[in-house]
């Protein structure tokens, strides 16, 4: 490795200079991730780190690189805010290094949830993360990823507790923060995109505004959206009126939708006929799970996992949830289902 400081060479695995001291980690311009000397692309948030045109997968078409174009141009994207509620209280009663220990976990979280729906982070506004669907990839299912972004399945009582908001509430648990809840917001509309920028500055236009809004008008711990979102999403996602909202800076009313729960795969996939009772009692399992699932694709190790109790005790709903889940992240994933009959001798 070459410090580009003084020009010494280095060992591969060298993390300082060992000709003027200079620290030799290589970081994403974007983000600010630390990433491999031989990378080409930021393994956290996905810029380019040559310079080159960013490449993706198409989920439509796996295998066949994207090649994303420079300008500016009009799209049609899905705005994602979030922010925290009850941060400001937290922060007056604990020290600033505390405070920023845990600005910057969340900021991990967001990233990391973000990055598993096929987001994109356009910035962060204080304790406030803005993010992007539709640019600089457009996907026909980006409206449906944002909203399972923000949140996952019902969990007990709670409406909605969406992956993101799910998130920071164990994390403000974490820290002795029990209080800590985010909301969130999304919309979906047509805005100007600027494909060459990087960090911010990609989105612009009245709905980024207006997606601003709609998160502030949400409660603690729940996900609103706008109408055309509504209106793309919910052959897999459940929703409830949320009454027409007087939005700072818009002239009339803005109808708004409380997300409920996600009912079937993507667009609407394998959805149960008539309606689907909430998913109650089985938090943690589901957790386990994910949590096994996710380890097993950055480990690359395999993990098995049994669910065993009597006849109609949600053994195939637990699975029907995991299934919902694992289909709306933005990677291909194969699900392979087998079974075993009721009846019979040696057939399983």
């Amino acid at each position: 490795m070459i410090c580009s400081n003084c020009g010494t060479e280095n060992r591969d695995e060298a993390k300082f200079c060992d000709g003027c001291g200079a620290t030799l980690a290589r970081t994403c311009p974007s983000c600010g991730s630390v990433v491999r000397p031989q990378a080409k692309f930021c393994d956290e948030c996905g810029s380019a780190l040559d310079g080159s045109p960013r490449t993706v997968e198409s989920r439509a078409a796996p295998g066949r690189p994207v090649e994303v174009p420079r300008g500016t141009e009009r799209r049609l994207v899905s705005v994602l805010f979030a922010d925290l509620v009850g941060f400001t209280t937290l922060s007056e009663a604990r020290d600033s290094e505390e405070v920023r220990d845990l600005l910057s976990r969340y900021f991990d979280t967001c990233r990391t949830v973000i990055a598993r729906y096929g987001g994109v982070v356009e910035k962060f506004i204080g304790d406030a993360v803005m993010a992007v669907w539709g640019a600089p990839v457009t996907m026909e299912d980006d409206a449906e990823r944002a909203v399972r972004a923000a949140g996952k399945h019902v969990l007990c009582e709670k409406p909605f507790a969406m992956d993101l908001t799910e998130a920071v509430s164990g994390l403000g648990e974490s820290v002795g923060a029990p209080g800590l809840r985010a909301r969130a917001g999304v919309l979906t509309g047509e805005a100007t995109v600027n494909l060459g920028a990087t960090g911010e500055g990609m989105v612009a236009g009245d709905m980024v505004n207006t997606a601003s809004r709609i998160q502030s008008a949400a409660e603690p711990g729940q996900v609103y959206v706008g109408e055309t979102t509504r209106r793309v999403t919910e052959a897999s996602i459940a929703y409830e009126d949320a009454g027409a909202r007087e939005l700072k800076g818009k002239a009339e009313p803005v109808q708004l939708w409380r997300a409920l729960r996600v009912v079937a795969g993507v667009a609407g996939a394998l959805k149960s006929e008539g309606l689907e009772a909430p998913f109650v009692g089985r938090d943690r399992e589901l957790r386990v799970i994910k949590d096994l699932f996710h380890a097993s694709v950055e480990e690359r190790r395999a993990h098995l996992v049994s669910v065993v109790g009597i006849g109609g005790i949600g053994k195939s709903r637990l699975g029907w949830e995991f299934y919902k889940y694992m289909d709306g992240l933005a990677d291909l994933y194969r699900w392979h289902r087998g079974r075993c009959l009721a009846y019979g001798e040696g057939v399983a």
